[in-house]
């Protein structure tokens, strides 16, 4: 019996297979919902072969959808359309994995659950005495306690993660740059940044050399390839594209931005830490690993670090929420 998880976001479609195989790729859903059955099956198809599939899913939020709920059902629907007759089972937010018939009757379970299943299989990781989850994607941040071998959350939703600072909507791509800080430097100057979509944070990260440049990945804010000369442009209309403007500018503002998306992050890791106490075990994990430990530095905590990155391999981290649901529906309805 072999499993294939998908986690079905607004941005990327990642899947994997619990045993190593773990792939992220770009889809705007938003844009094309249409295409999501499409894309699904040629990932199932170009996928090791698998007679059960499972999915968790935040892509529900999207602003294609007149409500979560109906997103939920739109998802379901499209990933029924490519399993093409394969077993099929959801992960809810209560840890549970159910049939398909039986999330469609409880969408908000199933609402934004990959954080959940991702907790749960961390904590094979850690003491059961208590520790901490950073999982950073390119859209949001996870701050999730791990006690007694749960997770430990105080919200479940959303909405209740963001007011307990367990959820961050801010990551290392498409986070607006001006929803991180409102002056950049400017030569001798901090000055004041457009609050226009000209750049995120991944152009941040591309001048800073943290992220690579991928020349064929046009998720941008201008829609032009994610390469450094494009970031330095785009960078460079948050302050309203100076004639004389240069490359040292833009590296300079966009070290200026990492640090600011580093110090909202710190800010909420530290929250979630004063809350359950200091934690002697963290696991971080996501596209977004060197900036969890860029956090830790800074808070100064002196946990136990543990990298799934180090543990089960760059691609697996990335699609960690995915790598999680392949094992536990393994374990728990069977393969």
């Amino acid at each position: 019996m072999n499993w294939l998880a998908f986690d079905i976001g607004g941005a990327n479609l990642k899947v994997a297979d619990g045993q190593g195989f773990a792939h992220s790729f770009a889809f705007a859903l938003w844009k094309d919902s249409k295409q999501l059955a499409r894309e699904l099956r040629t990932l199932i198809a170009e996928s090791p072969a698998a007679d059960h599939i499972a999915v968790t899913m935040t892509g529900e939020l999207a602003d294609c959808f007149e409500s979560k709920a109906e997103g939920v059902r739109f998802i379901l629907h499209s990933l029924q359309e490519a399993a093409d007759g394969r077993h099929t089972r959801v992960y809810l937010t209560n840890g549970k994995i159910v049939s398909l018939q039986v999330a469609l009757q409880r969408t908000s379970e199933a609402a934004a659950a990959n954080w959940h299943a991702l907790a749960q299989f961390a904590c094979r990781f850690v003491h059961p005495d208590g520790a901490l989850l950073i999982d950073i994607g390119s859209t949001t941040t996870d701050i999730i306690p791990l006690i007694g071998g749960q997770a430990a959350s105080q919200g479940t939703t959303d909405t209740e993660r963001l007011l307990y600072d367990e959820l961050v909507y801010a990551g290392i791509e498409r986070t607006p740059v001006c929803a991180l800080t409102p002056k950049v430097p400017f030569r001798t100057n901090p000055c004041p940044v457009a609050l226009e979509l000209f750049a995120t944070t991944l152009d941040a990260y591309l001048l800073t050399g943290e992220l690579p440049e991928s020349p064929l990945n046009q998720q941008t804010a201008d829609g032009r390839p994610a390469t450094k000369s494009a970031a330095r442009n785009r960078m460079g209309r948050m302050i309203g594209a100076p004639e004389d403007y240069n490359h040292r500018d833009a590296v300079a503002m966009a070290m200026a931005v990492a640090e600011a998306h580093t110090a909202k992050l710190a800010g909420a890791v530290q929250r979630v830490v004063d809350r359950i106490g200091a934690p002697a075990q963290i696991v971080i994990s996501g596209h977004g690993e060197f900036v969890a430990r860029k956090v830790l530095e800074k808070l100064g905590l002196t946990a136990q670090v543990i990298s799934l990155k180090d543990q089960l391999g760059v691609g697996v981290s990335r699609c960690a929420p995915a790598h999680a649901l392949a094992t536990l529906a393994r374990e728990s309805v069977g393969g």
